[in-house]
């Protein structure tokens, strides 16, 4: 059966247009939001009416709010309390970071509306998490691993959730969350509204909203994988051994406000940290070898008014909410095509405009032309790529070959198909520095195959 989809759609002019009860709307005007973003002018309605939802939306659109706003309203709507060790709505997330933020949210939406809502999650000790259920709440939001320990337990009970949310679904199959979610669903009543929300729609993806949706309405806020078009791209071609100067450079030089330099191992943004220390540029790190407390700290002072670099793996940093990211810094392009998108989605959220610039080793090429690819475009070249042996993968699918590998041209790069010149975005750099000469490298290892690595990310969560 074909799911109906709902298309771009003139925004009403305030969340009052869109049918929200009076509390709702006061815990709105405290956070200053005035004007509904259009995954929140779309899904909210159809929510409130119980429609079942999958909803495709890149990270910084809303969609936080799009689920949390009606869901509090239809509890209003009906008043009753659930029982000790139960909920009403139970959200799951990836991460650590995000569940948090998710409970955060709904904590500040429903200030006025009496919800009671809880958090769980790994790496923090469980007491005080069972506790906060013992009565019951209206809102659980929870990472799986910790919510199947705490129901194995019988510290939780999932029997009376009326209402479930999957919040970044891809993320969590791409994080071997898979088998969980599956056990947890399968304690759920079937006579519940479900929310599905993923940035990107793999086949997977769509396989397990297929099997956990009723006649679900689809929601697009923008095409499949697409970055957001606030955020300006750019790729410096440069050797591995010569990544560490580029970034100190462009740091120097060109990256204001907050930052977020994405490494793909653990080791590696650790390694990374240390390098930058070392030239006296402020940085923390967070990744799944952190503790909690680290973790927090780190995002805690990347909030605050001197904000450090903040370096970080794909799956520590899903969870970052954090409006003013000025730059991202690819340090590693990922190995899925997928990621690069989530990684730059952290910049120009809010209608904000934001700058992402990747650096590519020779190693590297064939990951950027799948990201291309992906992205249906060329990201455009800081400098130029530096020649190609014959029959490599970046050159059978278009890239430039031949020119000098230096990183102190002026060129635009020429990726255009056409050999223009191509003018930065306002919030890139006016000009095209040279590179500072090498200064050492910081040679990572490359992060294991998806497979081979899935469960034990899990467990570092």
């Amino acid at each position: 059966m074909t799911t109906p989809i709902i298309g771009d759609a003139p925004s009403p002019t305030t969340f009052a247009d869109l049918g929200l009860s009076a509390p709702l709307l006061q815990a709105l005007a405290d956070e200053g939001y005035t004007t509904p973003t259009p995954i929140q002018t779309k899904a909210i309605p159809h929510i409130l009416a119980g429609r079942d939802l999958f909803g495709c939306a890149q990270t910084g659109t809303g969609k936080t709010a799009a689920f949390a706003l009606p869901l509090i309203d239809r509890m209003l709507a009906d008043s009753r309390k659930p029982a000790p060790r139960r909920c009403r709505v139970l959200v799951l997330a990836p991460t650590r970071e995000l569940a948090a933020q998710i409970f955060e949210s709904f904590k500040a939406y429903g200030r006025h509306a009496g919800t009671r809502a809880a958090v769980i999650y790994g790496g923090v000790g469980q007491h005080p998490q069972s506790r906060a259920m013992m009565n019951g709440v209206d809102v659980l939001v929870a990472t799986p691993g910790r919510l199947l320990d705490l129901v194995g337990q019988r510290l939780v009970d999932l029997r009376a959730v009326e209402y479930l949310v999957l919040d970044e679904a891809d993320r969590m199959l791409d994080m071997g969350f898979i088998h969980d979610m599956r056990k947890i669903i399968a304690m759920l009543p079937t006579d519940r509204q479900t929310l599905f929300f993923s940035a990107t729609l793999p086949a997977e993806v769509r396989s397990l909203a297929d099997s956990m949706l009723r006649d679900p309405l689809e929601i697009k806020t923008t095409p499949q994988a697409t970055p957001a078009e606030t955020v300006s791209q750019s790729v410096f071609f440069v050797a591995k051994k010569e990544k560490k100067a580029l970034l100190v450079k462009l740091l120097a030089e060109e990256a204001t406000g907050r930052v977020i330099v994405f490494a793909r191992t653990k080791h590696g943004a650790d390694k990374l940290h240390r390098d930058l220390d070392k030239v006296g540029i402020r940085a923390a790190a967070i990744h799944g070898n952190k503790s909690q407390a680290q973790r927090e700290r780190a995002l805690a002072a990347f909030k605050g008014p001197r904000p450090p670099v903040l370096i970080a793996t794909d799956i520590a940093a899903r969870g970052i909410d954090v409006d003013d990211v000025a730059h991202v810094v690819n340090y590693e392009l990922p190995h899925e095509p997928e990621t690069y998108v989530h990684r730059i989605g952290r910049t120009g959220r809010a209608g904000q405009t934001g700058a992402a610039v990747s650096f590519c080793d020779a190693e590297e090429r064939s990951r950027l032309v799948a990201i291309e690819r992906l992205l249906r475009r060329a990201i455009p070249a800081r400098n130029e790529p530096p020649a190609m042996p014959a029959g490599e993968a970046g050159r059978e699918a278009g890239l430039p070959a031949g020119g000098r590998s230096g990183r102190g041209q002026r060129r635009g790069g020429g990726r255009d198909g056409g050999g223009r010149r191509r003018t930065p975005k306002p919030t890139q750099a006016t000009e095209q520095r040279p590179a500072a000469p090498p200064a050492g490298g910081t040679a990572v290892a490359a992060a294991p195959a998806a497979k081979s690595g899935r469960r034990k990310h899990r467990r570092a969560l």
